[in-house]
């Protein structure tokens, strides 16, 4: 099979994290009278919180971290969707402040309609995120599936003083979030047909590029929240952090940074189906947005930045170390009391409209 006439995305029914079940539904499927919350005293981050990955206490000072993540192709290259998949999962060992020690791949492919040299670029992609990350994928298990899948289950290790979860903001915290928005928006482009060539580099660029920093911003005593956004967009990952913490957000549109070229394709209406699943999902908990503002609050992101919740005495040193890691490094929010009957999440256009 001539890899050049390959094209993975048309072998999927959805792309990336955009595959993900709605928020709204995977409530309903993990509250279940017949599973009850696992109360091991050991478990520190389980289910209950929609954490990036669950933490077990070594009873030495440090935590196991695990998680699992998986997908569809979200790009037609076999290696890049690999290395996409792979830099994803390893995502969530970053975004709980720990560093990584090992993942194991999981593979379903369509045997009857892609060949085994295809499937193996797509480990290979998965090898060299894991190379960057340091860690080795030691293992895995595969099977026949009717479209294809990569992703890892993968392991790693924080020292539980330095563990960075999503429901413990403060009031008066300052937001940042360290990659820019609009992947859902190019690679719904890009399976249309319509993405320009000039433009096809930028959405598997921010993609592939690993969260390391989430590493180094768990040693900043300041950082009291961390969590990375993916298929539930920044609306819904922020959402879990607001009513876990008890707070509300104030977002500040215009400095919400997005992807190069964006605008355009969203002018043309390419927006992804997980676009509204998500605001079906939470869109009640938030102010009245636009069709644009609706359109990157809620686009589905893969492998996509950390949304970090910093003291404001600290946002300028978290802001240094983000331009160090050369991440985008501009506050885009603040974290205020909560109060009943008010959205989670207000947005504003510019600093006198806090609406």
């Amino acid at each position: 099979m001539n890899n050049d006439t390959i094209r993975l995305t048309q072998y999927s029914h959805g792309a990336g994290c955009g595959c993900k079940i709605s928020p709204a539904l995977l409530d309903q499927i993990l509250v279940s009278a017949l599973t009850p919350i696992t109360t091991d005293p050991h478990l520190i981050v389980g289910n209950d919180s929609r954490d990036d990955a669950a933490v077990y206490d070594l009873g030495d000072g440090s935590g196991i971290i695990s998680t699992t993540d998986f997908f569809m192709p979200i790009v037609d290259d076999p290696f890049t969707f690999g290395q996409i998949a792979a830099t994803n999962a390893i995502s969530d060992i970053y975004a709980m402040g720990g560093t990584p020690l090992m993942a194991i791949a999981i593979l379903g492919w369509p045997i009857d309609k892609l060949d085994a040299a295809t499937a193996a670029q797509v480990v290979d992609g998965g090898r060299a995120a894991c190379r960057e990350a340091g860690i080795p994928l030691a293992g895995g298990h595969s099977i026949d599936a009717p479209e294809p899948i990569f992703g890892l289950a993968v392991t790693g290790r924080v020292a539980l003083d330095q563990l960075k979860r999503n429901d413990t903001a403060q009031t008066g915290d300052i937001l940042f979030l360290t990659k820019p928005l609009g992947v859902g928006i190019l690679t719904t482009a890009q399976k249309s047909g319509i993405l320009a060539t000039e433009d096809q580099h930028r959405a598997p660029e921010q993609m592939c590029r690993m969260n390391r920093v989430g590493a180094v911003l768990a040693q900043q005593d300041g950082v009291t929240a961390m969590t990375d956004v993916t298929g539930f967009g920044l609306g819904g990952h922020l959402l879990e952090l607001c009513r876990g913490s008890q707070l509300s957000a104030e977002i500040d549109f215009d400095r919400l940074p997005v992807i190069e070229s964006v605008p355009k394709y969203l002018a043309q209406s390419q927006i992804p189906g997980g676009t509204n699943r998500n605001f079906a999902s939470y869109g009640q908990y938030m102010t009245t947005m636009t069709e644009q503002q609706r359109a990157l609050i809620c686009d589905p992101q893969t492998s996509g930045g950390l949304l970090i919740a910093v003291r404001p005495e600290s946002a300028e040193s978290v802001r240094r170390l983000l331009i160090e890691h050369e991440c985008h490094a501009d506050p885009i929010g603040t974290l205020t009391t909560h109060e009943a009957q008010t959205p989670w999440i207000r947005l504003k256009t510019d600093a006198s409209d806090p609406s």
